[in-house]
């Protein structure tokens, strides 16, 4: 699995950032690129293919970026352009390819176009780039449809003039026409402005969601049955197939990875040959810790990917999911939301997070990993209130209680808060590009923008480093056997008779994955070695919540 390989996104290994907590490098407790380029080393030595950053674009940050004022600029809370260009460059040179996260279903209230629709008023050109709609009722009082955010409340907003505008999201996320040409063209050129400055692809957030349909019709006036009138629209496909022309015309095999909640009978259209390449994989992210579960998830993967010839991918957590080793480590482990608090066993959290691992880096097509899931980390649950910044917490009244746990910025070293986060001392900063942080973590007076707690101190960077039985240590050796092992990465496995909650597989002809997901230890499938295993062997037994890496021959 060279990272030359051509067609290197069907079976790398990708790290999500959130730029906002991976690295502060320059000291006002918000991650930025001097901090990314500073810990670019980090991800080196983990063993990843690619880097995946969460948008850095010029923004008022009313969702964390994701509402975007201007495509082909970085945000001064991140940086310049110039230091993301330099990033690319730096992580190029250290054998990492960049993906970079596209918005395209809308921007901001702030966003030139935006801003010109509001002046414009009614009837105006301006105003079709997005969707406004007179209100219903006498004096147009009443939103245009029963269309609901996905945020919570209303999915519209009224202008001062009386005219409503549509946002799927935040009422600060207007949501694009992208039924107007100029929107498509406006699109295409900021896909080539980076394109040109060398990101290897691009993430695109919530991809099913671009077009509307016609008239806009309530929800409750559809019959049973009928396709949402707000997402999987079928002219969606001809933008991504003009997009697919726009990478396929660069060197280097640039990518694309849709976000896509979509019906499984859908996936595929999105993954045909001239659309996207790769499709993140929210059922296996949902899926409880059961194998027949499990196992059903990963057959459905691959059958809905094999007609279209798309790799599949493996995804445990994102910056939008509670943290793997907190829902491991629960009662119910499915994608349960947020909103009511349950006990959580950490300890079995962990240890099934790590034999959640092993069997995805084992699986065919490519992997995610978001960052701190190589440490171990869990979901942050007692942020208080009035530090918490996901726009869902505000809209909700405060019931959900956002997307923040796992969110909060990582522990680099030292025993103390900001854990290496931060550089010492308010006035320094990182010197961009030397591979080294200047932070030593020993109690600054710098506080990261969300609380990171006492007990991460084991958990740094610094402290797993060099333990044989830590998670950062099975990881980078996960990814190091992944990488160099030829029956890994994309290509043909096949299920082995196995007990009852056990998963048992082979990639190739010399390499099986077992993972013992019962509650009794059972014995290993027949092998000649054991290459890796989450947790020590029990007198030759894999114990429960355990998986292992053998070699048959």
């Amino acid at each position: 699995m060279s990272d030359n390989h051509r067609e290197w996104w069907r079976s790398a290994a990708i790290y999500q950032i959130y730029p906002r907590s991976y690295a502060d490098g320059n000291g006002d407790g918000v991650g930025d690129i001097a901090g990314i380029r500073a810990r670019l080393p980090h991800l080196r030595d983990l063993g990843v293919d690619a880097v995946w950053i969460s948008p850095w674009y010029v923004s008022p940050m009313a969702d964390a970026g994701y509402d975007v004022a201007d495509y082909r600029d970085i945000d001064p809370l991140f940086g310049t352009l110039e230091e993301a260009e330099a990033l690319i460059a730096e992580a190029h040179e250290l054998g990492l390819r960049i993906i970079v996260d596209m918005v395209p279903n809308h921007c901001s209230d702030q966003h030139p176009w935006f801003r010109a629709a509001l002046l414009a008023g009614p009837g105006s050109p301006a105003r079709e780039l997005f969707h406004f709609r007179p209100g219903k009722g006498e004096g147009g009082e009443l939103p245009p449809n029963d269309w609901q955010s996905c945020f919570g409340g209303p999915a519209w907003r009224r202008a001062d003039d009386g005219e409503w505008y549509l946002h799927m999201f935040a009422p600060e996320q207007p949501d694009w026409n992208w039924d107007r040409p100029e929107v498509r063209e406006e699109f295409e050129s900021v896909l080539r402005f980076w394109l040109d400055r060398g990101v290897d692809g691009f993430r695109i957030d919530v991809a099913s969601l671009l077009i509307k349909q016609e008239g806009l019709p309530d929800k409750a006036t559809l019959p049973e049955g009928a396709p949402a009138p707000d997402a999987d629209r079928p002219e969606v496909h001809e933008i991504y197939r003009s997009w697919r022309r726009i990478a396929d015309s660069y060197e280097g095999e640039r990518a694309f990875v849709g976000e896509l909640w979509v019906p499984p009978e859908s996936l595929p259209r999105y993954l045909r040959a001239d659309e996207l390449h790769t499709g993140f994989n929210f059922p296996y992210m949902q899926s409880p810790w059961d194998a027949a579960a499990l196992r059903g998830v990963i057959d459905e993967t691959l059958a809905q990917h094999a007609p279209v010839g798309a790799p599949a991918t493996w995804v445990l957590g994102s910056h939008d999911a509670t943290r793997v080793v907190t829902r491991y480590g629960r009662a119910d482990t499915s994608f349960t939301d947020r909103h009511q608090p349950v006990p959580v066993d950490l300890e079995l959290g962990t240890r099934r997070g790590r034999a959640a691992a092993l069997l995805s880096f084992a699986l065919p097509g490519s992997v995610y990993v978001y960052q701190g899931e190589e440490l171990g980390l869990w979901e942050v649950e007692d942020i208080p209130l009035h530090l918490r910044q996901d726009p869902a917490v505000q809209q909700s009244g405060g019931t959900d209680p956002g997307r923040d746990g796992c969110r909060v910025p990582l522990p680099w070293e030292g025993d103390g808060t900001p854990f290496g986060f931060s550089p010492e001392g308010t006035d320094s900063g990182t010197d961009s590009g030397t591979g080294t942080g200047t932070g030593t973590g020993t109690g600054t007076d710098i506080e990261p923008w969300l609380p990171q707690p006492p007990a991460w101190k084991d958990h740094t960077v610094a402290a797993e480093t060099g333990d044989p039985d830590s998670m950062l240590e099975l990881y980078r050796t996960a990814l190091r056997v992944r990488r160099t092992e030829p029956a890994l990465g994309d290509g043909p496995m096949a299920w082995l008779p196995a007990a009852d909650g056990v998963l048992a597989f082979s990639r190739g002809s010399g390499f099986v994955c077992a993972v013992n997901l019962s509650d009794a230890p059972v014995e290993l499938p027949g092998h000649t070695t054991p290459l890796l295993t989450s947790s020590p062997l029990d007198r030759g037994l894999l114990p429960p919540d355990t998986a292992a890496w053998l070699r048959t021959e």
